[in-house]
Parts: structure tokens; sequence; C-alpha cells
């Protein structure tokens, strides 16, 4: 099932030993369109740090209450490697940063993510570690693809084949895989035109630069797209954990 990120920012952080903090955004990769990390806003607890969280370290959402439970404690993510502000992220980091969990690497084998046979996983076997590599494994070619934020990536104008068609309103992700699914684009006025949703499968690139989405639709296609209706937090996937890793 799919889960607005829009709903999510804000959510409350839940460690296994008490609050960490709220989300602030996502990371996703470019290539892939998957989460990689959730931002966390630590208040006054770990001031001036950028904390991630990868999806590995999720146990599943309390949407009655607006929580992310996180199956780490707070020792361990205050001891995880530090990562500046409003800085990219590196992959020196994300190395240094996966061995500190001892987490697989998503960047190495074919799959989304990576060499794991599948995601979510609990017992991990350990020839996927990152201290022991599968021989033989080829590197994913997709190893170059850079993390972008979901808060900085909306807003960013939707270019259609024959012109700009709207702006990139949400980001809807599958609840099990963290893979981003769709985007919600807000077509016609800012504050009168209508939301549709389009698939990522869509999307030709990205442009930084431009603050624009390139997509292989024309605007009368995606004016026509499937209308994008949610409810309340929690409502798209009510039957089961936002998040989960079960």
């Amino acid at each position: 099932m799919l889960q607005s990120i829009k709903q999510l920012y804000g959510y409350k952080l839940g460690a296994s030993d008490g609050h960490i903090g709220q989300v602030k955004d996502f990371y996703f990769d470019d290539r892939n369109w998957a989460v990689r990390y959730v931002v966390a806003d630590t208040g006054d607890w770990l001031p001036g740090r950028q904390v991630l969280l990868s999806p590995h370290a999720f146990s599943g959402t309390q949407p009655a209450g607006k929580t992310m439970l996180v199956n780490l404690t707070r020792q361990q993510i205050e001891a995880s490697p530090s990562t500046e502000l409003h800085k990219p992220v590196s992959r020196q980091y994300e190395e240094e940063y996966h061995r500190h969990y001892g987490w697989p690497y998503y960047w190495e084998g074919g799959g989304l993510w990576g060499g794991m046979r599948g995601f979510p996983i609990l017992e991990l076997p350990q020839d996927l570690f990152p201290h022991q590599p599968v021989a033989g494994q080829p590197k994913s070619k997709d190893a170059d693809a850079e993390l972008r934020s979901t808060q900085a990536v909306t807003g960013y104008h939707l270019q259609a084949t024959d012109g700009i068609a709207g702006y990139v309103y949400d980001f809807m992700m599958d609840d099990k895989s963290w893979a981003l699914d769709q985007l919600v684009i807000k077509t016609g006025h800012r504050f009168t035109g209508k939301e549709v949703r389009i698939p990522i499968s869509q999307v030709e690139r990205i442009s930084y630069e431009e603050s624009s989405v390139f997509v292989r639709l024309s605007k009368d296609t995606i004016e026509k797209s499937p209308e994008h209706q949610l409810g309340f937090p929690g409502e798209v996937i009510a039957a089961k954990p936002v998040l989960s890793l079960l």
C-alpha cells in the first residue's frame, strides 16, 4: 500500500528507550527512487547535528499517535557517525554509517536494496554484511545515484513534453519497500488547481539547476491522470503499519 510522504512530516520518532525527535525530511536516491534515510529533527537533544535513520531501523508506526517506531536505543543513535547540516551525504559517510550498525550496503548488487533477496528482512545472511562482501558480486550501476531531499524537490516545476504542467506537491511511498511509486502533482493554479498522481516510471530526469522534474507525458495526459485524494494520516493503509518491517 502507498503512504503520503507529506503526511509523515512531523511524526514523532520513538526509540526503544525514549523519544528522539520528529520526522523532518526524507532522502531518496534519484536513480532507484527509494527512500534511503529519514532525517530526524532532534530538537535540543543533539543540537546542530543531522541525524539520519535508515529504513532498517524502523519497526512500524502508530498512526493514531503519529509516531514512527525506531528499533534503536538513544545511545546507539548518539554514537552513530555525525554528518553536518546543510551538506550533501557522502558515500564515505554512508559506508561508515552502515558499518556502525552492521547493515548491508544498499548500493552493492542489482536490487532495490542491494544484495538482499528482499526488503524488508529481519535476519540478514552474514555474507551480505558490509565487512564480508559477496565474492564477485558486481557493484550496482546506480552506485553514483545522488541523495535528494523530498522537502527540496517539493515545489519543483513538472516539465511535460509540451511545457510546464504543474509542480510537485507530494510523493507516494510503498510502505514495505520504501520505494517512491508516484508523484503527486498540483496542476493549474497553485491555490485552485487539482492534485493528480503520475507514476515515477514516467520521470525522465530531475534538473536541480532548473528546479524541474521532466516527465515523458503531455500536459493533457497529466491533467487527465487519476485524482489524488487522502483522508486523515494513516487512512491510506489503515489495516496495517505504515512502514512495516514484518
